[in-house]
């Protein structure tokens, strides 16, 4: 009889220790993942800065050779005023997409203008700012990636038991043009010259 008893102790001493690995593997599970997602979101955070900073810039060379286009000019500074205080995921999500629709109206305002058009500035700052709309729409794939992951994963046994124990809650896509799958879309309104 104390010979099952030992064995039994062990049994629930094996059974524990397993249970235990368990718990600890899928919890460092779920933290890998959410700072994973917070890791790529601050990649993609930079961008959207560093975008934004470059504006006023944009903005100053083309009032140099536009000065009819005032109403363009300060549009894109409201935009980027806006996104500039917009909280949460979904709200910098449609801040971004607004700042690059104005930023291709500046752009295709400057057909207008072959000076500029041609200006070192002008083109050092289109070709900058092409290189960070690029960045983002590939650092927000590897975040709606990482994202989809970690919302799989809260979601699914074994996890999804941890996760609710832990309160962790589903985490929201950078969604553009209401499609995650989709590259950016920019929608170009050209404003007619004032002669």
């Amino acid at each position: 009889m104390a010979a099952l008893d030992i064995t039994f102790g062990f049994i629930i001493i094996g059974i524990g220790v397993i249970v235990l690995f368990f718990v600890i593997t899928c919890y460092n599970g779920l933290i890998s993942l959410r700072n994973n997602i917070d890791k790529a979101w601050a990649n993609i955070d930079v961008l959207l800065k560093k975008r934004l900073d470059l504006i006023p810039n944009l903005v100053e060379l083309v009032r140099g050779y536009a000065s009819y286009e005032q109403g363009v000019l300060e549009e894109i500074t409201k935009i980027r005023a806006s996104a500039m205080q917009a909280q949460g995921i979904p709200e910098k999500a449609r801040g971004s997409e607004a700042v690059s629709a104005s930023l291709g109206s500046v752009f295709a305002l400057a057909e207008n203008y072959p000076n500029l058009k041609a200006s070192e500035n002008f083109l050092h700052l289109q070709k900058e700012l092409s290189l960070i709309e690029t960045q983002i729409a590939q650092r927000r794939e590897f975040y709606n990636d990482s994202v989809l992951l970690y919302n799989t994963n809260i979601k699914t046994i074994p996890s999804v038991y941890l996760a609710n124990w832990l309160n962790y809650s589903s985490k929201e896509y950078f969604r553009v043009d209401g499609d995650v799958g989709t590259p950016l879309k920019i929608t170009i309104e050209v404003p007619q010259k004032i002669v």
